[in-house]
């Protein structure tokens, strides 16, 4: 898995979209767009992607794209409509960019990266997440956060574990 991080101005999202699926295909590889503000780790977008490979293979996922299966896990929902609201948007974006082979192929996925690098003017966004939104798109509270051990991004990656769960 290679992660592209930095800023994005999004004039047309279907444009961008096609780009994305482009390159995709040409390489046979998984591109997938984040908002950096929802993104709180590499692990977690790590652990979205194994666990949305794992319900592929389990013949379990939602989605009939891989693409949006890690999308899904990494928004720790099993409705694609409201993972959505995880991807970019028209305008501005901080946005991170996940390319993965699915069949463990490095050089097309450096290839992948190298052809969206054109898109993206980088910077370093990941992991800098807007824990306002974060707490609201995940639906962590006060009482949550005091009550675990651990901290914010701790919760994010439950999240993303809990969905198998869920099913």
């Amino acid at each position: 898995m290679w992660l592209l991080a930095g800023h994005v101005t999004v004039e047309d999202l279907d444009d961008l979209l096609a780009t994305l699926n482009d390159v995709a295909e040409e390489t046979v590889t998984t591109v997938q767009a984040f908002d950096a503000d929802y993104v709180v780790s590499e692990e977690h977008l790590e652990r979205a992607l194994a666990r949305a490979d794992r319900a592929i293979a389990r013949g379990e996922n939602v989605a009939r794209e891989r693409a949006v299966e890690v999308l899904c896990y990494a928004a720790g929902r099993r409705q694609i409509n409201r993972a959505l609201a995880m991807g970019v948007a028209a305008g501005e974006n901080r946005v991170v960019l996940l390319v993965d082979s699915p069949a463990g192929d490095e050089a097309a996925e450096a290839e992948a990266v190298e052809a969206l690098r054109e898109h993206v003017d980088e910077a370093p966004v990941l992991g800098e997440y807007d824990e306002t939104a974060v707490r609201e798109f995940f639906d962590i509270g006060d009482a949550e956060l005091e009550a675990v051990e651990g901290d914010l991004v701790d919760l994010v990656l439950e999240r993303v574990a809990l969905l198998d769960v869920e099913k």
